[in-house]
């Protein structure tokens, strides 16, 4: 996995109707769009990296859904996906990101400056902050696609990007494959370590082969700055801290984004980027900002509340348990994001998480007094 050109070509002596998968018990992004006409229309096509249809949908196609929420059931092996196999990445992209039509234009907005509040949020009710993207280097293929080689050369350039940073930004790295049982299990205790991949999602569509080479670890020494590399994305970038200043994590975030990207663009390796998609990373339902701002906020009588759903939904957020997507709240605490990644800009959507989360602090107080929230209920953003 992936099978490259040889394999692809060889499928071709059977009609696309042998070929065609069976997705009559799926409920992902990808099953809803893959027909047969456009499953006839694609497999011949490859990237230049040879990267195939049965390649991009092989993850869906093995993993029909999941009971809580709508998986995409495809990834990108490599930055041409998107353009190659536009036919069905289109539509499911147009799907995942509510509505977003394959001639929008995506704004980028990098500029800490025009968040507005954020470093007021009550830390009675906010636990901790955390902004996370991820970026694609350009001139290599996406993880699911990547060879050993490619790996070992995107690990070596992030460690002379990551060694360069000064001030707030010095840090360590730690590779997965030599770390030591000590510095492991700090990288435990502080909730820092990536393992090998378990989700079926993510083994199906390769992202775990050659599991540890060329995966690491590297963060800040004040533990606010955080750095993954080769795991589902080239980069995953984090930026967190205790208590409710979105408004500092938000601008550690963009700084230390841009003084890699800075590093990388003095090899001709920028990050992957073009003004339909934003930022390309390999999995659809992460394109435009690739951004996750979140807390983990205190809503025990609000999250009992018949309106809560409706208050998030309209509020462009969701909630998850603080555990990660899969687990239960625990104490009434909830971590809160944005639920849109492509269409706003990085600044609108931590916008929308901070005026979302005070807005529901204050829902949270007047419960606690045995008041009546109906009239707090917003409009939808």
């Amino acid at each position: 996995m992936p099978f490259g050109n040889t394999h692809n070509n060889y499928k071709l002596k059977f009609s696309a109707e042998d070929e065609y998968p069976d997705l009559s018990k799926h409920n992902n992004h990808m099953a809803k769009a893959l027909t047969l006409d456009i499953y006839k229309k694609l497999r011949d096509k490859q990237t230049p990296s040879g990267f195939t249809l049965d390649d991009v949908i092989q993850t869906g196609v093995d993993n029909p859904g999941h009971p809580f929420i709508m998986t995409v059931g495809c990834v990108a092996g490599d930055e041409e996906t998107y353009e190659v196999f536009k036919d069905l990445l289109d539509p499911i992209i147009q799907d995942r990101h509510g509505g977003y039509k394959p001639t929008d234009k995506h704004k980028t907005d990098l500029n800490f400056e025009n968040l507005k509040g954020g470093d007021d949020l009550d830390p009675k009710y906010v636990l901790s902050s955390r902004v996370r993207t991820g970026r694609s280097i350009i001139g290599y293929t996406l993880p699911p696609h990547s060879s050993r080689g490619e790996r070992r050369a995107i690990e070596k350039m992030s460690i002379e990007a990551l060694s360069s940073l000064d001030g707030e930004f010095k840090g360590k790295y730690y590779p997965l494959k030599d770390m030591s049982d000590k510095e492991q299990q700090q990288l435990i205790d502080d909730h820092f370590l990536f393992d090998k991949p378990v989700s079926p999602l993510l083994l199906a569509s390769g992202m775990a082969r050659d599991w540890p080479d060329a995966r690491g670890i590297w963060h800040n020494d004040n533990k606010t700055f955080l750095v993954w590399v080769n795991e589902e994305d080239h980069l995953r970038v984090i930026a967190m801290e205790k208590g409710g200043n979105m408004k500092e994590v938000f601008r550690r975030f963009c700084v230390g984004l841009q003084k890699i990207e800075a590093v990388f663009k003095k090899h001709n390796h920028g990050f992957m980027w073009n003004e339909h998609l934003g930022y390309v990373l390999t999995c659809p339902s992460n394109l435009g900002t690739g951004l996750r701002g979140g807390v983990h906020v205190k809503l025990p009588n609000l999250s009992k509340h018949a309106k809560f759903e409706e208050v998030l939904t309209r509020l462009r957020l969701q909630k998850r348990g603080t555990g990660g997507v899969d687990t239960a709240a625990e104490g009434g605490v909830f971590d809160i994001s944005n639920a849109d990644r492509l269409g706003f800009s990085e600044v609108e959507q931590v916008q929308m998480v901070v005026d979302g989360v005070k807005l529901m602090i204050e829902m949270e107080k007047k419960l606690e007094k045995g008041g009546s929230i109906d009239d707090m209920v917003p409009a939808q953003k």
